[in-house]
């Protein structure tokens, strides 16, 4: 495309002629088309999870405050509202009560918007898709909003030609960058989708809580791995 919009001789024609040598060549990848049925569904899922990062960015705020001002944090869980009754006034200075007045009254805010907005969007991906959303909820570490997310993200599974696309397009592989034989490091992580990547790697922290056994295979395979690591730095210094 680069070549196409540097070229001397430049019209319609020319321009069409060259993409469609590109798709013959199976040098441009075709995108997806999202079902439009979903897509508005899907857009609403991800205004949510922006709102859920800042209502955090709130949360840290109030703490931080506290901290701030050498008093120590309250262990409150602000989602509730007794919770956030009870951290307000606590400081003598009316500006920083005030402060603290802004950060409650929009998470308060958020919790009843938010807990509205996930009913809606259950209730459409019942419609949608309620076969694979219940099949999701089965997998240990996965949850109402992984499984809402992981289905609206992905749409039709069927557009993956294999698991190794799949999970290239989840950002759950790193692109190794590769010359002439020799690996310098990684490249192009942040291509894929970057919502998939987010409920994956929340799915395998939450698995792993409480999981004993998951645990003692995890803390095996980092054994093996570091293992392995050792080794090979000893095979590139030369000593055997």
């Amino acid at each position: 495309m680069k070549a196409i919009h540097g070229g001397k001789t430049k019209n319609d024609r020319i321009d069409s002629f060259k993409i469609a040598s590109l798709i013959r060549g199976g040098n441009f990848p075709l995108a997806y088309v999202y079902p439009k049925a979903m897509r508005a569904t899907r857009d609403l899922l991800r205004r949510r999870t922006k709102l859920v990062r800042h209502g955090a960015h709130l949360k840290a705020h109030v703490s931080n405050t506290f901290t701030q001002y050498n008093v120590p944090s309250p262990n409150l869980a602000l989602r509730y509202p007794s919770s956030r009754e009870d951290v307000r006034n606590r400081f003598n200075e009316p500006a920083i009560n005030r402060n603290i007045d802004i950060d409650l009254n929009m998470i308060g805010f958020y919790t009843k918007e938010l807990t509205h907005v996930e009913c809606f969007i259950e209730k459409n991906a019942k419609q949608h898709n309620p076969k694979d959303y219940i099949l999701l909820q089965t997998v240990p570490g996965i949850g109402r909003i992984l499984a809402l997310t992981i289905l609206y993200e992905i749409g039709n599974i069927q557009r993956f030609p294999s698991v190794q696309h799949f999970a290239s397009y989840s950002r759950l592989v790193k692109c190794k960058a590769e010359s002439a034989g020799k690996q310098y490091g990684t490249s192009g992580n942040k291509i894929g989708n970057a919502h998939l990547k987010w409920a994956f790697s929340e799915a395998a922290v939450l698995y792993l809580r409480g999981n004993e056994k998951a645990q003692k295979y995890l803390a095996r395979l980092q054994k093996r791995m570091s293992k392995a690591k050792a080794l090979s730095a000893l095979a590139h210094n030369g000593v055997s």
